[in-house]
């Protein structure tokens, strides 16, 4: 069922009168012809069901007051009567219920109300090749994730470069060099957090009131992380014997900052002239290193406040407590030493000294990060052993000391027995086995000659060993090694915390100023965003329709990820370049992000919109679905499992630009960026046939790969066959399709439709000779929206909206009232409404020349 709302000026008291006056709905909302007011007249209702039943034609409807008391008149409604079709032909109604029954179950889905807004619907019926009806249902919606999804990663980004500064204000006092560059990492992140925190504030009031980013501007500076005519396209199809079959595309505008414009190129070559950092680490390193730093930070006072216990204990002659001393000291030490058997403390090291440093204070971290050693020739090369040899010293003067213990308490008789911790002092070295700490003898002659330690001579003559009243104290016999061992753990304790600054330092400067200028970073960061937000939507939408129709997409899903196709229509000529550019680095940022399905906490919408956690370099992006959905999923899935991104782009240029170009220019980026995005499609196919080698889908795969590397091959003009091919491909494996041109608009709608009256012919049995006429039917309705009114009437009040304009502004000047005609608007709506009927025919008679024109050029779609 749905609602007909019916608007019209009254004029005087008699009916007649008003409802000749009815038909002034039509006039736009700016056209003053009219000299009395506007006033709401009257609603009703009908079935679409009803409509086709019946017998005679035209339905007469009573148009009720509001209150639903009064009549206001009457109104007769009637169907088109097809071309061969009976009176006593009911399958129509038949098709149109099954049609409305499948769309209903699926739009009320918690998953579709949050996910889409503002659908605008056409309904189409096809004859096919045995005489048979098809019903094709498309919809057009907008989404709030072109606008949620933005401030998400606007805050995720500020978190992190928040993170970033706090880190490196962190590291204490450096040297000059290390400091100038704390401070341009500094500098830079906080320059970018201004940015981003304007911009989030921006969206935040535009959101308010909006969902979407018209063309016209796509230059905005507060718009720039929006995407451009982000919309769902969506067609279902129904026939007489089927359900209802979807397929859905995901339409925008290249990816692309317009507001940096492209005078000096896109992102590909802004990035080919920046030079990346020749010493880098992961965010995952950088965490390590914090950790290590706090660990040895912990450590060490707490080390020296136990030497200091061990020796005020062996004052007091008490084995007990001088063996309770010992115990607890050697617990912390050998977790001292365990922090520090990291390799990345070595390797960092070796990059400090790789840079031309030789010695501890050159490594340009601190003043007295690392001692410098006087024996030391200078000049000469770091040796890779050293770190080694200064976390074994910290070993073997703990082993020092327990021997000493174990001979102050009366064991001198058997001072290579093996102690109650496990330590066992041989004449070919000292071992720690318990604790996993091992110094071999080959550990031993390597530290000859260095400064390990070595007990005095004192504790190891045969004279000293008993106990006289002539002979040192337990606290003098034990201080040297204790001596011994602060020194070598302040030594390894200040070659860690150089080494991990080092590492902390470096790590925030390649994530930070190594990735280019500020300006640079934020255009990455804003083409990011806007590829993002199709993706998501994207994949929401595959979501809510595989899982009814393949219970196991999920874990094909989980097995090798999700592919994402986008298929380009830019031109390699001019600014375009610049965008395809953009559009290719914003691709490939996209292999970093991850899906993972969890249990909403709610039904309202605002509880199923999708989460981005994560940082720059591992997104994850949390799906939440509602309990009854989430519950029958696969343990793997509820599990949390990610679901990685594989995106692949194909460019054709298909506009007289793109023709220009391949005759004078330069096409080579665009034969780039297929042959990689070629490669990247059959490593997912190959991955998809290891991983489940009994899909039905497999089996066809092949040779749509075989055909896509020969038309790659073919060296073409304008060859669309290559888009055809991918996306063949990836709707056989389940892939998201995201098509784009510069605004998402003409060549945007060419291509969608074209790909529907192809899929209606080869999935539906189109008959060919409706081909045309289907495809010139459905273009003409997309290409109208530019310049003229939809009246859209539908059974269901989910697709009625008063008053809205594109961009949710009302026609309130030259004091008119407010316009509640009930329309949808799209894309192609002009954002100014027309004051008069002449202006109204000049923008219609535009549009009928920019369609008629555009199909001429792009008529390499047709073929």
């Amino acid at each position: 069922m749905g609602k007909l709302s019916v608007q019209g000026c009254v004029q005087g008291q008699r009916m007649q009168s008003a409802m000749m006056s009815c038909t002034k709905c039509f006039c736009p909302p700016g056209d003053n012809s009219s000299s009395a007011g506007q006033s709401f007249l009257g609603f009703t209702s009908f079935s679409i069901g009803d409509l086709l039943r019946t017998k005679e034609p035209p339905v007469s409807l009573s148009l009720r007051t509001l209150d639903g008391v009064n009549e206001a008149g009457e109104l007769k409604v009637s169907r088109l009567q097809m071309e061969g079709e009976t009176s006593a032909d009911h399958k129509s109604a038949a098709l149109c219920e099954r049609l409305h029954g499948s769309f209903h179950d699926r739009e009320n889905s918690p998953m579709m109300r949050a996910a889409l807004c503002a659908q605008v619907c056409k309904v189409y019926r096809f004859q096919t090749e045995d005489q048979r009806w098809l019903l094709v249902r498309e919809q057009m919606s907008e989404t709030p994730l072109s606008f949620s999804f933005p401030k998400q990663l606007l805050s995720a980004l500020i978190r992190c470069h928040l993170d970033r500064v706090q880190e490196v204000k962190e590291l204490g006092d450096l040297s000059p060099r290390w400091d100038d560059l704390r401070r341009d990492v500094v500098g830079h992140c906080e320059l970018l957090i201004g940015c981003y925190q304007e911009t989030l504030s921006e969206l935040h009031k535009l959101s308010a009131s909006s969902c979407f980013k018209s063309s016209g501007s796509k230059a905005d500076k507060q718009l720039q992380f929006v995407p451009t005519n982000l919309h769902a396209q969506r067609m279902e199809v129904t026939g007489p014997d089927s359900t209802g079959v979807w397929y859905e595309v995901i339409t925008f505008g290249a990816p692309a900052d317009h507001h940096q414009a492209f005078k000096h190129g896109g992102l590909k070559k802004l990035l080919s002239k920046h030079t990346a950092p020749s010493v880098s680490y992961s965010r995952d390193e950088s965490g390590r290193a914090r950790a290590l730093l706090g660990r040895v930070a912990a450590l060490q006072p707490l080390l020296f406040g136990l030497a200091e216990q061990l020796l005020a204990v062996a004052l007091q002659r008490s084995a007990a407590r001088l063996q309770g001393a010992l115990q607890e000291l050697r617990e912390q030490t050998q977790l001292f030493v365990h922090a520090l058997k990291d390799e990345l403390v070595k390797s960092a090291l070796l990059e400090i000294h790789g840079n031309g440093n030789s010695n501890g204070n050159g490594n340009g971290l601190g003043c007295d990060d690392t001692p410098t050693n006087q024996d030391e020739p200078q000049g000469e090369e770091y040796d890779e052993e050293e770190w080694d040899r200064a976390w074994v010293n910290v070993a073997m003067s703990l082993n020092c000391i327990v021997a000493m213990v174990d001979r102050l308490q009366g064991r001198e008789d058997h001072p290579q027995e093996v102690t109650s911790s496990g330590l066992e002092v041989t004449s070919s070295g000292l071992e720690v086995t318990s604790s996993g700490l091992e110094v071999t003898s080959s550990d031993q002659e390597e530290t000859n000659g260095d400064s390990s330690p070595r007990p005095p001579a004192s504790s190891s003559s045969p004279s000293s060993s008993s106990p006289s009243s002539s002979s040192p104290s337990w606290q003098e016999q034990l201080l040297p090694l204790v001596v011994t061992l602060r020194d070598c753990v302040r030594e390894a304790a200040d070659k860690a915390r150089a080494a991990m600054t080092f590492v902390v330092l470096q790590g925030a400067a390649a994530s930070t100023v190594g990735r280019g200028p500020a300006h640079l970073v934020q255009r990455r960061h804003a083409v990011f965003s806007q590829a993002l937000c199709a993706v998501v939507c994207g994949f929401l939408l595959k979501l809510s329709g595989r899982l009814v129709e393949d219970p196991d997409f999920l874990l094909q899903l989980l097995s090798v990820g999700l592919l994402v196709q986008f298929e380009g229509l830019l031109s390699t000529y001019g600014d375009e370049v610049g965008m395809l550019e953009d559009m290719d680095v914003g691709v490939a940022d996209l292999s970093s992000v991850s899906f993972s399905v969890t249990e909403a906490t709610g039904e309202r919408p605002e509880d199923l919109l999708p989460t981005l956690t994560g940082a720059w370099g591992r997104w994850v992006v949390e799906v939440p679905l509602p309990s009854e959905t989430f519950g029958p999923l696969p343990q793997e899935v509820r599990a949390g499992g990610l679901i990685p991104v594989h995106p692949v782009l194909f460019n054709v240029g298909i506009n007289q630009q793109q023709s220009l170009a391949e005759r004078f220019g330069d096409s080579s980026l665009q034969e780039a960026v297929n042959q990689r995005g070629a490669e990247r499609l059959r490593a997912y196919c190959g991955a998809l046939s290891a991983a489940r080698p009994q899909a039905a889908a497999l089996q066809a795969l092949p040779p749509l790969l075989t055909a896509l590397e020969r038309r790659l091959r073919a060296r073409k003009r304008k060859n669309v066959s290559v888009l055809w091919s991918a996306a063949t491909v990836c709707r056989e494996v389940n892939g998201v399709r995201l098509t784009s041109c510069k605004s998402a608009k003409d060549r945007t709608a060419m291509s969608v439709t074209l790909e529907q009256c192809v899929l209606l012919r080869e999935r539906h049995t189109l008959d060919p000779q409706h081909f045309s006429l289907a495809l010139d039917c459905m273009r003409r309705t997309r290409q109208l929206f530019r310049g003229t009114f939809s009246l859209c009437w539908f059974w269901r009040p989910l697709w009625t909206t008063e008053g809205r304009l594109q961009d949710g502004q009302r026609a309130e000047e030259c004091g008119q009232q407010e316009v509640r005609l009930q329309r949808r608007s799209a894309a192609h709506v002009p954002q100014t409404v027309p004051s008069s009927r002449r202006e109204l025919r000049m923008n219609a008679c535009d549009s009928l020349y920019r369609c008629f024109f555009s199909i001429r050029r792009l008529d390499c779609f047709i073929t």
